[in-house]
């Protein structure tokens, strides 16, 4: 079994700049952590073997390509022995872009994209409600998106300088 890695301060230095922008060049990094290139590459390395990163992508917004419905939508499953064949049949839904076993009075929260309401409704009738083991589901439609990030990641050393003012 492989040894758990152990982020560092300069670890959560070089998360902290990725996490605002994957596309910045390893070398202006290594010139803000003051250590080479060559050692920021080795990091990122461990960490995305370690599970720690698991890669970078480039984001999409939705409403630039007609999907100007976004909705989640709370499910209910049957019986809990169903969850499988009901997430493997929502895979294969290309509206449905996460989907999260929660907590709670619902069994599954999806989040999906739509072109809009005529089209939500046509995915909650005539497919999520119609894949067996669902027994209801109830639907939110979020009328703005306030803000998006990803997971914070303590830069200490940014800490300690707002500190020091």
């Amino acid at each position: 079994m492989a040894e758990k890695y152990m982020v560092d301060a300069i670890d959560q230095k070089i998360l902290s700049y990725l996490v605002k922008n994957a596309r910045m060049p390893f070398l202006e990094i290594a010139r803000e952590c003051g250590i080479s290139g060559a050692a920021i590459h080795q990091r990122v390395k461990k960490m995305e073997e370690a599970g720690i990163i698991a890669g970078s992508r480039m984001i999409v917004k939705p409403k630039a390509l007609g999907f100007d419905v976004c909705a989640f939508v709370g499910v209910r499953l049957s019986a809990a022995n169903q969850y499988e064949g009901v997430v493997d049949a929502l895979k294969q839904m290309p509206e449905v872009v996460e989907c999260h076993f929660i907590t709670g009075g619902y069994g599954l929260l999806l989040k999906l994209f739509c072109r809009d309401n005529e089209h939500l409704m046509e995915v909650l009738v005539n497919t999520i409600q119609n894949i067996p083991g669902i027994s209801d589901t109830e639907t939110f439609i979020s009328l703005d998106q306030a803000f998006e990030r990803q997971v914070y990641v303590k830069d200490k050393s940014v800490i300690r300088n707002r500190r020091d003012k």
